[in-house]
């Protein structure tokens, strides 16, 4: 009996230590598997060192997960005595979260306007040292189409001069080609002048298109997979078999292709600027193969910003475009290096202008002088040969020493009636004329283009905004005379920035009504449905906190295992784009789970348990609150923990993802504060009715009176 007893007890120890050592072996191989997969140190850090970052944050979440569950009864209690002093917590979060979006002017714009009723003067206010420190803290959030998406290649395009020859041209594509192609970071360089026999591409010979491919950061194989090389670490080198190649082995380390000053793609572009500036071309604003030909197919502009300039001739246009070209350079948030005008006007033109009066001297016409210059100098087709199934045309014209130079065309001879030849430049005036390059047009009006770019880190909105406001202030100081029919609007993204922000003015908002809807239909109540989607305001405040966070130089600034935090997690300003919207929108069909559970809970057991004191019903919310932590903060954590290995990404499409990231990362960060509002808000609803003997306490007041 004994060993039979000794026995049961150790298979019931078992069985109560088996889940822990199943929970145990569970957890150390998904941290096995994510630090393989994920590695957020980077390969060069190795496995330990990414296994220990794994394990330091996901293992820190989880115990301040843990740790909550502990703290959230008393707090929950502290908020149930003290309603309106907890709930002055949220509502302050959602005054930074539109401060933060709006801007501290906008958002408290309301208060100088009424310092007039108490006898202060606006101005005094507003140049007060706190009013100036929040307004310069809280700015808003700038605003852009759509995060540029990362090609892994670049397309260079600037432009010559417009009197610059073809060869002149061709000479400056090779010159450039080559210093782009020998940075160690590009893979390969194509460049292409002018246009092809087609319609479709109307680029003038002017026009420079560079396509550039540069290196992924570390080598990899061709499905995009990194490959290990054979590494000594004793030397602290890469070993490379007799001809110098990379020897591959699954054990080594990936060889990074980059050199150490190069960390990001912007790097390789500044590199690539510097290498190509060659006198008498542009410079050019960071462009990227794809998004430059939907740009163009879009705008007709080769970048994502500009002004469509028009007027009622050619001199007029030209003369305007350099005129704006030099006002957009002094705009501070515009790149100086990247405005360019097009020149309408300078391209050489040789023109042979015929003399009528000396032509009927010698009896001729304008056809007979015309026909002569046409075959002379242009040729004529007089039969075609035919070679199996290809057929040729044979031109008939003057060599090219006869007519590769003014003095040499002079000399061609013209026929007379009596058949003497005449020197074409007896009967002609022979001169070299400026004309226009391209002629452009749209909507019956000649247009010219003059394009920018923005400086690093600046919204595309915000940039156009101030070119527009000082082009106005220079209009109406007179410093810019604007000729009559000349016009100019702006185009590029962010036409499509005020597109986008009319559709989502509708697709928000109705959106947020929908999600009303679906939570009425399941409550059957106003108020719980209200106090519900309350946490969509609380969530929407965290998205916006979150964003300011990432834009701060000090959040997340230091390093592990040499590691920058902020490198790591890519921390950035953040400008609010269709992209952030999604992420927004995506928040608000998850913000509300955790007040769905809550409350759900709530309601049924209020319908089960009676209450008739006010301790009561805190007590019954307490007890409610409880049963519903863990899954709410089971909700909560696998949304954030999903959420970190795309905060870190790099590869295509991280430029989207991340920003679609940050709110929901903020959102849920914050959304676990309805584990405390919706209780709160719910009790004190409850507290009312009891206090006015409505609804379900009707019958208190009934017992009450017998």
């Amino acid at each position: 009996r004994t060993a039979l007893a000794r026995l049961d007890g150790a298979v019931a120890a078992a069985a109560r230590v088996a889940p822990w050592i199943a929970s145990a072996i569970a957890v150390l191989a998904v941290g096995w598997i994510l630090t393989g997969v994920w590695e957020p140190l980077g390969p060069e850090r190795g496995f330990a060192r990414n296994a220990v970052f794994v394990t330091l944050l996901v293992g820190g979440l989880l115990g301040l997960f843990f740790v909550f569950q502990f703290v959230y009864a008393p707090i929950l209690r502290f908020g149930l005595n003290h309603k309106f002093l907890f709930l002055a917590f949220p509502t302050v979060l959602v005054l930074l979260g539109a401060t933060v979006w709006l801007g501290f002017d906008r958002t408290f714009g309301f208060i100088p306007a009424t310092t007039r009723l108490v006898g202060l003067r606006p101005e005094t206010l507003c140049a007060s040292a706190p009013w100036s420190w929040a307004a310069h803290e809280f700015p808003g959030l700038g605003r852009e189409f759509m995060p540029p998406l990362d090609e892994g290649s670049f397309l260079w395009m600037p432009t010559t001069m417009p009197h610059a020859s073809i060869g002149e041209g061709l000479e400056v594509l090779r010159h450039q080609d080559m210093a782009i192609g020998a940075l160690p970071e590009i893979d390969s360089v194509t460049g292409k002048i002018g246009r092809t026999e087609s319609a479709l591409d109307p680029a003038p010979t002017t026009m420079i298109e560079t396509l550039i491919a540069y290196k992924p950061e570390y080598a990899t194989d061709e499905a995009g997979r990194r490959i290990n090389f054979r590494y000594d670490r004793q030397r602290g080198e890469f070993v490379r078999d007799g001809e110098g190649r990379l020897i591959p082995d699954p054990d080594g380390r990936p060889f990074r292709q980059w050199r150490d000053h190069i960390r990001t793609p912007q790097d390789i572009w500044e590199e690539i600027v510097a290498a190509a500036q060659i006198p008498g071309t542009t410079s050019a604003p960071k462009l990227q193969p794809i998004e430059t030909r939907l740009v163009m197919l879009q705008t007709g502009m080769r970048a994502a910003m500009g002004i469509k300039l028009r007027a009622p001739d050619l001199a007029t246009l030209e003369r305007m475009a350099v005129a704006l070209e030099g006002l957009v350079r002094q705009v501070p948030a515009v790149n100086p290096a990247t405005v360019n005008a097009e020149r309408v006007v300078g391209k050489p033109y040789f023109e042979i202008e015929i003399d009528r009066t000396a032509i009927s001297r010698y009896g001729l016409n304008i056809v007979d002088v015309q026909d002569v210059i046409s075959v002379a100098l242009g040729g004529r087709t007089i039969t075609t040969t035919v070679e199996g199934r290809e057929r040729f045309p044979v031109r008939v014209r003057y060599p090219r020493e006869l007519r590769d130079d003014p003095e040499a065309i002079r000399r061609v001879l013209v026929p007379a009636m009596d058949g003497s030849p005449i020197p074409l430049g007896e009967v002609a005036t022979v001169r070299f004329a400026r004309g226009p390059e391209m002629i452009r047009s749209e909507d019956t009006f000649l247009t010219a283009y003059v394009t920018f770019g923005p400086r690093p880190g600046l919204p595309e909105v915000e940039v156009v905004e101030q070119v527009r406001a000082f082009l106005d202030s220079r209009v109406a100081t007179g410093a810019l005379a604007v000729p009559p029919g000349v016009s100019w609007r702006f185009a590029g993204n962010y036409e499509h920035q005020l597109r986008a922000a009319r559709t989502l003015a509708v697709i928000l908002p109705l959106s947020l009504l929908l999600i009303f809807l679906i939570l009425y239909f399941q409550f059957k109540s106003v108020a719980t449905t209200v106090i519900v989607f309350s946490g969509i305001a609380v969530a929407w405040a965290g998205g916006f906190t979150m964003i300011y966070f990432y834009g701060q130089e000090w959040f997340a600034n230091f390093e592990i295992f040499g590691v920058n935090m902020r490198a790591l997690f890519q921390l950035h300003a953040i400008n609010l784009s269709v992209a952030v919207w999604v992420g927004f929108l995506a928040l608000f069909g998850i913000a509300t789970d955790d007040g769905v559970v809550i409350a759900t809970y709530l309601t049924q057991s209020f319908e089960k348990r009676r209450t008739e004191t006010v301790a009561q019903l805190r007590a019954a919310t307490v007890a409610a609150g409880l049963r519903r932590v863990r899954p709410c903060l089971m909700t909560s954590a696998t949304t954030i923990l999903a959420l970190l290995p795309v905060l870190t990404a790099t590869g295509r499409g991280a430029d989207i993802m991340i920003p679609m990231a940050i709110p929901s990362l903020g959102g849920m960060s914050l959304v676990m504060l309805t584990m405390f509002t919706v209780p709160v808000l719910f009790c004190l609803v409850e507290e009312i009715k009891l206090k006015l003997k409505v609804g379900a306490y009707r019958d208190l007041g009934t017992e009450a009176g017998r």
